[in-house]
């Protein structure tokens, strides 16, 4: 069937609904085991019950929803287990992806990532949680775009949504005020282009909060 060139009202209904709802999930806005409706999201969103369905759907595909044999969707609780699990995954694909990006860690990226650690210092001052997780994400993902690897930025993408409202309740619970000085250690090993000591810093950055939530 030839397309008629306009776009189709619930195909982009439902990106905007999927897309809303994946950042608010990474970053943490949701807690963990809240339960949603297809009525809540579609109110949320103004949308119809069907681009809210297949937003919801495609979540749970991905690991950032779950769905019980009743039908109810929430977003998960994750065993220690998990975490761990989570935690490795994130150290294999986060390492490789800024060792790739070191050679094109151009003195603008380093400032950047400078000013984007200065932010996220500022949300652990004002102990705000999901300002926290989506600046800390923000400095990773900037970093790593420069590793020019999409389908592995991808999978650590997915990695990040399924985590995000545990991370939520980790920063809620520890209060922390102290800035991630594992970043600091990044920018350094970017200036210095020293491989191994970036390997070290990010390793270090991304199972260290982890460890301390499955402990």
């Amino acid at each position: 069937m030839l397309s008629t060139g306009r776009p189709d009202p619930n195909t982009s209904a439902h990106e905007r609904v999927y897309r809303g709802m994946r950042s608010r999930i990474m970053h943490g806005e949701i807690a963990p085991g809240q339960a949603l409706t297809l009525r809540g999201v579609g109110r949320e969103f103004d949308v119809s019950m069907t681009p809210a369905r297949e937003a919801l759907n495609r979540l749970v595909a991905e690991g950032a929803l779950q769905m019980s044999s009743s039908g109810r969707v929430s977003t998960p609780e994750l065993s220690n287990e998990r975490i761990e699990e989570l935690a490795v995954l994130r150290s294999l694909l986060e390492v490789e992806l800024a060792s790739r990006a070191l050679p094109r860690a151009h003195m603008a990226l380093i400032d950047r990532l400078q000013a984007i650690n200065n932010t996220v210092t500022e949300m652990i001052a004002r102990q705000d949680a999901v300002g926290y997780i989506r600046t800390n994400l923000e400095f990773h993902r900037t970093l790593y775009l420069r590793a020019q690897a999409p389908a592995m930025l991808a999978m650590a993408e997915t990695v990040w949504l399924q985590l995000g409202p545990t991370m939520r309740a980790l920063y809620g619970r520890l209060k922390r005020k102290d800035p991630p000085q594992y970043h600091r250690l990044i920018i350094a090993a970017l200036k210095a282009g020293d491989e191994p000591g970036l390997r070290l810093a990010v390793r270090s950055d991304v199972t260290q909060g982890l460890k301390m939530l499955a402990g």
